[in-house]
Formats: structure tokens, sequence, C-alpha cells
């Protein structure tokens, strides 16, 4: 088999195969000519199917539970002070960069996420959405920033405050910020004698989040003649345009990879997990409040508390065992009993008519190979992940349709997208691609050995 000299990865952050194979597969020309010259299909993601972890688990092939991080927050230990973000520095893996780097390859690691603050590499990183600001560290090597100012001016690493009713500002942030990202790309591409380069443009995922209602015509709120529908077909024919520039004059010997994380949905509505919680006695609070109220401002009763919840994407269940968390009130007998319980009932909870959402519940250890860290106790997705986890307390509704952290259109999608072509990639994607598969593919098309301990399969290997 021929193997690839060069490999270059486009990553869009969000960006669902519905959009990209289906609905504007005639208007995306770049991506669909990389289509019919290539192999592409679906990529399931990891659970959660959340930007952190996900990219994370595709560039090291392991999943959450090894890693021992489930989302962009989670607990440092077992006591009640709230949650810790999954900086870099939580990451104790190899990533693919890394393992060119040991190698002797010259990578550029530009924007994937969970890579702030930058660790040193052979080559460039400029780091993700987690930079606080660009008056951090957020380069490797150090005064790499002050090109990227040169080049672009002011790099935006995500769209401020997006989670607003300012459309039109929304809007031309995510444009203004993917520009200078594929600018910024470009400009590295020429500049660097570079084996691996690597960008991942968030800009899909917060386009969804502010206009996916404006978007999908099954959306509940969706309003025929909106004035942003075109705003979001235009801005995905945009990207495509900026891929088909980056990818411009790769030659015969250069791999090329087009991949998402994960997909996208829209969002139904909301359960407030802490609201339910409360209704069904597992929870106490001291001074209930009249009023909605984020779960970290609350003074919890713990001597009076079973189980409390996480709101996002999805709900991250957590008991309060004696012996492990500071107040216990489970006996670890109980432990079991008690998540069977749990996962019963919520699996029953239905909408504000007792609708069935098709909500599941799982078990850290039934999804991961090992459950590193301080895990939930049960990963809930309400509605399957049409429907949010919320939570705040304070108005007694159990089921919403607004979220508490701004207006958001869309939750997060099982699956994304790969796209592969050129020297060393497999000829087809088989149906159950996983999120896995990448980094022990994409080493194989550069004629590496993939290391032990990774999760998923070179797709290569898979019959046709």
């Amino acid at each position: 088999m021929p193997t690839a000299e060069k490999l270059m990865v486009v990553g869009l952050d969000c960006v669902p195969p519905e959009i990209v194979f289906d609905d504007m597969r005639d208007e995306l020309p770049v991506l669909r000519d990389l289509m019919e010259r290539g192999a592409w299909g679906r990529l399931e993601s990891c659970d959660p199917p959340i930007t952190v972890p996900a990219w994370s688990c595709m560039m090291s092939s392991r999943d959450p539970g090894t890693l021992g991080f489930y989302g962009f927050r989670n607990r440092k230990d077992h006591s009640y002070d709230g949650l810790t973000f999954a900086t870099s520095d939580k990451v104790k893996v190899d990533r693919l960069w890394d393992m060119l780097s040991r190698e002797g390859k010259h990578v550029v690691a530009l924007g994937v996420p969970q890579t702030f603050p930058p660790r040193p590499v052979n080559g460039e990183m400029v780091s993700c959405f987690l930079t606080p600001s660009t008056d951090s560290k957020f380069t490797y090597p150090e005064d790499l920033k002050d090109e990227v100012r040169r080049v672009v001016g002011d790099y935006m690493v995500d769209v401020p405050d997006y989670r607003t009713d300012e459309k039109d500002r929304i809007l031309r942030d995510i444009n203004e910020m993917t520009r200078r990202r594929f600018a910024l790309a470009r400009h590295l591409r020429d500049t660097r004698p570079w084996d691996f380069l690597m960008l991942v443009e968030m800009g899909p995922d917060r386009l969804h989040h502010a206009f996916w209602r404006f978007y999908d015509h099954d959306h509940p709120d969706y309003e025929a003649g909106n004035p942003y529908e075109e705003g979001f077909r235009e801005y995905y024919r945009y990207l495509d345009r900026e891929v088909g520039d980056l990818i411009e004059g790769l030659d015969d010997t250069t791999a090329l990879l087009v991949v998402s994380d994960h997909g996208a949905q829209a969002m139904h509505g909301g359960i407030q997990v802490n609201e339910w919680l409360i209704q069904q006695g597992y929870l106490s609070l001291v001074d209930p409040p009249s009023q909605p109220t984020p779960f970290g401002k609350l003074q919890v009763d713990w001597p009076r508390t079973r189980v409390w919840a996480d709101g996002g994407y999805y709900s991250r269940i957590f008991l309060n065992v004696r012996g492990r968390e500071p107040e216990g009130t489970i006996d670890p007998d109980d432990y079991e009993p008690l998540r069977d319980e749990l996962i019963a009932k919520l699996e029953a909870l239905g909408d504000e008519d007792g609708n069935p959402i098709g909500t599941r519940v799982f078990r850290p250890g039934d999804l991961y190979r090992e459950v590193n860290g301080v895990a939930p106790d049960l990963i809930c997705y309400f509605g399957d992940l049409r429907w949010r986890s919320i939570g705040s307390v304070g108005d007694g509704r159990i089921q919403v349709r607004e979220n508490d952290t701004g207006p958001d259109d869309a939750n997060h999608a099982k699956y994304g997208i790969a796209i592969m072509l050129g020297p060393g990639m497999p000829d087809s994607i088989p149906g159950d691609a996983h999120l896995f598969d990448i980094a022990p593919t994409l080493l194989t098309a550069l004629g590496m050995e993939v290391p032990a301990g990774m999760r998923g399969r070179p797709l290569q290997q898979v019959p046709v």
C-alpha cells in the first residue's frame, strides 16, 4: 500500500452529515468534489458527543473514561466545590501531533480543542477556544504570537457571547473568526516545512447554536421566510470556499482528511433536572429560591441530599455516597439499586403532556474501557440529546422551552462526517466508522505503527 509523505486535517466542529452529504451537497462544490474523488461517510462520535472530549478522543483513540474527563467541566475530586475546566493539562496521553513530533515530523496544530495551554511540539501550535484571551500564552513557541498578530491582527479564539439575541453581530463574528483562522492556516501552510497540518474551525458549532431554528424546517421554532436562513446557508458556502483555498496546491504525496467531531440537531426543550430531583425527594436545599438560580449559587442541604446533577448538553448525575463524599448519605450497598431506580425514572420522564421523549441513561462503566478521574455516577441524554439538561432551580417547572445560559437552538447529535483521500487513505468508510478509528487510520496512512492501547482500528484494514 502506498503511504503519504504529508497529512492535512481540516476539522469542522459540529458539522453534521445531513448538511454536507444531503441538503447542501450541491451548494458545496469543494466538499462534493472531495467526496467524488475519495472516501466519505458519517462518523460516530464518543459518549458524550461534545467538543471536549471529542477531539482529544479522536486524536488519541481513547475514550473519555480512559482520558478521565467527560465534558468541558469535571469534578476535580469528590468534594462539593464545583467543577474545573478540562484544559490540555488534563490530557495525559499522546495525541497525534505528540506521536509525530517524537518521530521528527514537523507539525502545525491550529485551533484544535483542548490545546490550551499549548505544549511544546516539533513545530507550531496555536491553541483553542478555551484560551482566555490573546493576552495569554496561546502559542508555541511563545513568540509565534507576534507573527499571528502581524498576519491576521487580533486573532479570534472564539465568538464572544454567542448565546444572545444579537444575531447580526454573532453572524458577523462567526464569519470573521473563520476568515482569520483560515488566513492564518494558509500562512502557516506556506511558511513552515510541515509534515502534518491540522486546524479546527469552531464557526459551524457557533452557527448551529445561534441559528439552527432559522435553518431547520423541523425545528419547533422555525418560521418560513425568516431573515437568517440565507445567512446560515451562505456561511456553509463560504466555509466550503475557505476549505478549497486551504487545500489548493496539495500534491499527490499528501493525504487529506476533512472531519467533524459530532453533529447537530434541533433542541426541543430542556429538563430542569435538579427541580425534578427536588420534587422526587432526592435533593434538598437549605433555602430554596423563588426565581431561577444556577445550581452553583444554591446552598444544598447535603446531610439530607442523595442525588444532584449538573446541566449542559447532557446531564451528569452525582450520588452523595457515604465514605466517598464529605457528607455522604447513601450506603454503598444501596448504590447500585439507587442507580437502577434513577435510570428507570429518568428514562420514563416525558414532556409536559407525559409523552415519551426517548431519554437514555448510561452507567460510565458500560461505556468506557476504564473509568478514570471523577466520573458522573450516571450520564443522561434527555430526549436522546434533543432536550438539554438545565441545572438551575427556582420556578418549580421540570420541562422548559428555554435555555438557562442564553438562547440556544441546537444540541449535539451522535454523528459527524469524514472525507478522506490521498495516498494511504482507505478506499471506503464503513457504516460503523467511529471517531476512535481516525488516529489509527492516519498513522497507517503515514506508514507508522499503531500504538497499543488505541481503541479504534485503521479503516484501511476494514473489508470493503
